[in-house]
């Protein structure tokens, strides 16, 4: 199809039609009428080494691409543990090491991707891992990224209930003083049992 200049009008009539369509087929995707009951298998030590395999074949395949893909989700949880490291977040700094793992999934699906194409013998790259965006089933992923983060943020405002209920309201004056409070008092055993 040749190319040619369109008017703003149509480039905007055509990006609203391709979203449309696009969303028609995430919902499809998401919704489906297929009823196919899953196959369930026992798990075994010889499951275990082969994934273990595959993946250290993934690794050495593409091994600065996924070093850099690896390196983003510490940097990010070092980032979240800095932020509540401030005194007046120390009491969500479990949680959020703990509910962190909530996100591991989303955070995952550029590794997914790089397996997957491995597999097809398709290009490899950070940058290709990026690509799973233009997956159909991206939309798909989104939604229980959205559910996996409002879980996580459900997850934080329990926890910061349960401090506020048993050692809060005053925020600790020191991660020494926190920790003695948590471990060595009623209050603290209380909010342990309780989280």
């Amino acid at each position: 199809m040749v190319k040619t200049i369109g008017n703003p009008l149509s480039w905007t009539a055509r990006g609203i039609a391709n979203a449309a369509e696009h969303m028609t087929q995430t919902v499809e995707r998401i919704g489906g009428e297929e009823q196919v009951t899953p196959k369930v298998r026992t798990l075994t030590s010889e499951d275990i080494r082969v994934a273990l395999r595959q993946g250290y074949a993934d690794f050495a395949a593409a091994r600065s691409d996924v070093m850099f893909i690896c390196l983003i989700y510490p940097a990010i949880g070092v980032l979240l543990a800095a932020v509540a490291l401030n005194t007046s977040l120390l009491p969500i700094l479990f949680p959020v090491a703990a509910g962190f793992a909530l996100v591991g999934p989303l955070a995952a699906i550029g590794l997914y991707e790089v397996s997957r194409r491995r597999e097809k013998g398709e290009e490899v790259s950070w940058l290709a891992a990026l690509r799973v965006i233009q997956s159909p089933n991206f939309g798909a992923i989104m939604v229980l990224g959205l559910y996996l983060a409002a879980l996580f943020v459900t997850w934080l405002v329990v926890a910061h209930f349960i401090w506020l209920v048993t050692l809060g309201p005053m925020p600790p004056i020191s991660v020494p003083a926190f920790l003695a409070d948590v471990f060595t008092t009623g209050a603290g055993w209380a909010m342990i049992v309780l989280g």
